[in-house]
């Protein structure tokens, strides 16, 4: 690697703050824990000349509940979160995944809003400036071809951040300010499916908090894969929110992530609802999900291996979850 390029550095006190310098410094980031974007600058994958530090802005570090609503600072970081005895007791499937993501070294610093907005990954983006320049590049970095698909018109880096499934089964909504106020909208939202350009936001847009509504007797559980038992991204990582009426079915969700460009929250899920968690559903629910994911040749592992544990880990967390209530 390479050291960091130069850059100026901003410390906003407020959201507005960090707003406002966002618009001044034409090509500035946002930056709070700084675990994916400083190992990009070293890559000189990113080089923004202005880093606006959002780790003095207090009200994006609270950890809150009101009326019932979970609401987590885009600036807390992962080890808050995974420590929290509110979210372990209530929303345990947040703090499950926000526990599983790096070393615990990585968690104290990184954030959960740098967890959702984490950029995306790929075999032939993620790697030295000569090895990309040797390869002319890619389409997601100042090249014309997505190596991992190259007769697509768009890049498929696959999005790996823990936390965004989970938070999505819990029907979570993000918290957004601009330049035009702060706006409020489904977490699903927020993801765009393109791994170039991987997040609708708008220009000088941040993500400030997300708001995690009460489970209502959900229960809700997170695993994943990956090559090392610590430190590594997910190779497909599964969350499953549910819950039983007696001997049926009465609500599950599913979503996933390292498997697209996106993480994604799987449909169609209803239709499995009202009856026994038998083979058959578990089976059907394989198939349901096997259709909507797309796992490429992105990651150190084949797109097979990938989309056969997303099922294994899928039946293990479903059927456990069932057995629990």
């Amino acid at each position: 690697m390479h050291g960091l390029p130069e850059f100026h550095l901003l410390h906003p006190a407020t959201v507005a703050e960090a707003v406002a310098m966002g618009q001044e410094e034409p090509g500035a980031r946002f930056v709070a824990g700084g675990t994916d974007l400083l190992v990009n600058m070293r890559r000189l994958i990113a080089a923004p000349p202005t880093l606006i530090d959002l780790t003095d802005v207090a009200e994006m570090r609270e950890i809150t509940v009101e009326d019932g609503t979970l609401v987590v600072g885009a600036a807390a970081t992962l080890a808050e979160l995974a420590a929290d005895p509110r979210v372990r007791r209530t929303w345990p499937v947040l703090a499950t995944a926000a526990g599983t993501v790096a070393g615990p070294t990585h968690r104290q610093v990184a954030t959960v809003g740098g967890n959702l907005c984490l950029d995306t990954r790929c075999i032939y983006y993620n790697q030295s400036e000569w090895w990309r320049w040797a390869n002319d590049y890619c389409l997601k970095e100042r090249g014309e071809v997505c190596h991992v698909a190259p007769g697509a018109p768009r890049c498929w880096a696959a999005f790996s951040g823990d936390l965004a499934p989970a938070a999505l089964v819990m029907g979570a909504e993000a918290v957004v300010a601009g330049p035009d106020g702060a706006r409020t909208m489904p977490l699903d939202d927020l993801y765009g499916d393109d791994g170039a350009t991987p997040f609708r936001l708008g220009a000088g847009e941040l993500l400030t908090a997300i708001r995690v509504p009460d489970p209502g007797g959900l229960r809700g559980d997170y695993a994943k894969s990956r090559v090392r038992g610590a430190i590594d991204f997910p190779l497909a990582g599964v969350a499953v929110a549910l819950r039983r009426d007696g001997d049926h079915l009465a609500d599950l969700r599913v979503a996933l992530t390292a498997t697209n460009v996106r993480p994604d929250l799987v449909t169609g899920t209803e239709t499995l609802l009202h009856g026994p968690l038998d083979d058959d559903r578990l089976s059907a629910l394989e198939r349901l999900v096997g259709k909507q994911i797309q796992p490429m040749r992105s990651t150190v592992t084949s797109s097979q291996y990938r989309r056969r544990v997303a099922a294994a880990l899928l039946r293990r967390l479903v059927a456990g979850l069932f057995a629990a209530e």
